[in-house]
């Protein structure tokens, strides 16, 4: 029993902030932060949660497929910026699109959280459920200390997913490798929940709540952990490098996807990027790169894919599949 996904679609917030408008706020210039980071734009959201964007896209996706909501078994939603800590964001989108039959919940493993939820939707549909929606969406905004260069450059809001149906003749995914490096929890954190009781009071800064992150410590991750992870999912597909038509890696810096590249000594053109135009979306990275580029008519079927995703937990991910 194979996993195929039949659709793909993405929706981002209309609003596009481009480097020159964060000069506004903060001394920084287009030039350094195209030069560090390969950030053009990005995506923020005025008035739209981010149940709101994963509702746009899994409505996007019934709709291409013609498939009513109720024909649904289960909807998973990877996000760090939920609406709520509950309802999940996935419970939200499930009521809003009246998929009544389907049980629904959120993923939580920042940039790696797609890879995550579409491992598992694999092995959800080796058992007896047939279709589902999986979906990555952010409202990264929210977690954002506007004053702070070094984190408010780089995200964006938006949200990417895909429709996913138990095949039996499809090979789908054929690779798997998913790790979490938790005792380096602290590279990469956003959205602290302070204690505060009646008899307990936190002490923590309220800046807490944004994105703190120790920006070489992820890259030095990055650039050693996910080449590692291709490499394995590879190999256990039995696939050699040179056979991959795309990687889809998470889209954090453009530099940084420059030496994974080099890393594993492919040539660039084969790491799909859009960074330039979303900046840094966590959980919608890959799922937003996936149906632009099938939209763009970059990805067709039969074509052996890489997905890989990285964040905080730290978390890693990557699955080899054809598409």
């Amino acid at each position: 029993m194979g996993l195929r996904i039949q659709q793909t679609s993405y929706y981002v917030p209309p609003k596009i902030v481009t480097n020159d408008d964060l000069t506004q706020l903060m001394e920084t210039s287009d030039e350094w932060i195209t030069s560090r980071t390969g950030i053009k734009q990005r995506h923020l959201s005025e008035n739209e949660q981010t149940s709101d964007l994963a509702y746009q896209v899994a409505k996007q996706l019934l709709a291409q497929a013609n498939v009513e909501a109720k024909s649904v078994d289960f909807i998973i939603v990877a996000t760090m910026s939920p609406d709520y800590q509950t309802p999940s964001t996935a419970a939200l989108v499930q009521g809003r699109l009246g998929a009544s039959q389907a049980f629904a919940f959120d993923i939580s493993a920042a940039c790696s959280g797609f890879i995550y939820a579409l491992a598992l939707a694999d092995k959800l549909l080796q058992g007896s459920y047939q279709r589902g929606l999986v979906i990555g969406a952010e409202t990264l905004s929210k977690l954002i200390d506007w004053q702070a260069r070094s984190t408010a450059v780089l995200f964006g809001d938006g949200a990417g997913g895909v429709l996913v149906e138990a095949a039996p003749q499809v090979p789908g995914i054929v690779a798997e490798d998913l790790q979490t490096l938790g005792d380096q929890f602290q590279a990469l954190t956003a959205g602290y929940l302070p204690l505060n009781s009646a008899f307990t009071k936190d002490s923590t800064e309220a800046k807490q709540h944004y994105f703190q992150m120790d920006g070489h410590a992820v890259y030095r991750f990055a650039t050693h952990v996910v080449p590692d992870s291709v490499q394995k999912v590879v190999k256990q597909a039995q696939w050699s490098l040179a056979d991959v038509d795309h990687f889809l890696l998470h889209q954090a810096n453009g530099r940084m996807l420059k030496v994974i590249a080099q890393h594993l000594d492919q040539p660039l053109d084969k790491f799909l990027q859009n960074v330039a135009e979303f900046g840094n979306t966590s959980a919608a990275s890959v799922p937003i790169l996936l149906a632009q580029s099938v939209a763009q008519g970059l990805i067709t079927r039969q074509q052996k894919l890489v997905l890989s995703g990285f964040g905080g937990g730290l978390t890693a991910g990557s699955l080899a599949l054809i598409y």
